[in-house]
């Protein structure tokens, strides 16, 4: 058997943690309460960012309706 095959049948069942890679056993996402924290943390702060990107979308789709229909008489 190579050395490569017999390497593999070593390692066994696992996943890894979303914020650090390490390896956990099957069944957990994270390998420590401070990267489930650093995790609710990332989820926060993506939240807010969409959400600024959505309001700044709409004011400035609320400017443009503004300026392309709302034009002074000539």
């Amino acid at each position: 058997m190579s050395e490569k095959q017999n390497r593999f049948r070593t390692i066994p069942p696992h996943t890894h943690c979303k914020i650090c890679g390490a390896a956990i056993p099957i069944g957990k996402t994270f390998c420590s309460n401070v990267c489930m924290q650093k995790s609710v943390e990332m989820d926060k702060r993506m939240k807010r960012t969409q959400l600024i990107y959505l309001i700044t979308f709409i004011i400035l789709m609320l400017f443009t309706l503004v300026f392309f229909f709302v034009r002074p008489p000539q």
